[in-house]
Order: structure tokens, then C-alpha cells, then sequence
């Protein structure tokens, strides 16, 4: 199976940034979908961003247009969420998933990915 290393949440203040990676790793030179996901407690996982496995289309859910850009570089079979403006709101746990056997038109629903990382803790403060 694919396993996913993410790395890169912390602590951040409002209107401050964070940069989330995520490292494929488990299928040498595999080339998925990936994208970020995030729950907060008592919340359902919800949709963050997404980018296709040649990297040409990228996807973003509502509250994070204009804030958060998703990217990939391949040669390191890596994902990053960069994350600006954050806001309080954006405080969660933030899974990095990969597509390998998922429809392309499930890349921004949590049903459409395989895998999935340990995630990451991000809490914004006020």
C-alpha cells in the first residue's frame, strides 16, 4: 500500500501562514491524485483542496479560495498545502489522501481516495 508521511502543522497566529507536506511513499515512481482533507472534533471530514495526478487542475472548497494553494512535485512524489490569512476557523487535524484506483470525479470527496495520512494538527489562535 501507498503510506503517506505528513508534516508541517504547528501553532500559528491569525492571518499567519503554514506549509503542509506530504510524502508518498511505498509504489517507486507511482503518480497519483492527492488532496487535503481536515476534521475538526465532532465534525465530519471535509474537503480542503485537491490536485490531479499530472498536476494540470487543481480543486478548492469555498473557505479556502484565495487563502490556501495546493501543489505537488513529482520528483519527490510529495503534496504541499500552502496555508495563508489562516483563521481560527481553519483550526483541525489535516490528512493528506492519495487517488490510485478513484474516478477522477471523486478527487474532492473523501469516498473517491485510498489512502490516507496519520494527519497533521493545525490550531490557528485568535
Amino acid at each position: 500500500q501507498v503510506q503517506l508521511a505528513e508534516s508541517g502543522g504547528g501553532l500559528a497566529q491569525a492571518g499567519g501562514s503554514l506549509r503542509l507536506s506530504c510524502v508518498a511513499d511505498g509504489r517507486p515512481g507511482g503518480r497519483y491524485s492527492m488532496g487535503w482533507f481536515r476534521q475538526a472534533p465532532g465534525k465530519e471530514r471535509e474537503f480542503v483542496a485537491a490536485i490531479s495526478w499530472s498536476g494540470d487542475s487543481t480543486y478548492y472548497a469555498d473557505f479556502v479560495k484565495g487563502r490556501f494553494s495546493i501543489s505537488r512535485e513529482d520528483a519527490k512524489n510529495t503534496a504541499y498545502l500552502q496555508m495563508n490569512s489562516l483563521k481560527p476557523e481553519d483550526t483541525a487535524v489535516y490528512f493528506c489522501g492519495v487517488q490510485v484506483y478513484g474516478p477522477p470525479d471523486a478527487i474532492t470527496t473523501a469516498r473517491g481516495y485510498d489512502y490516507w495520512g496519520q494527519g497533521t494538527q493545525v490550531t490557528v489562535s485568535s
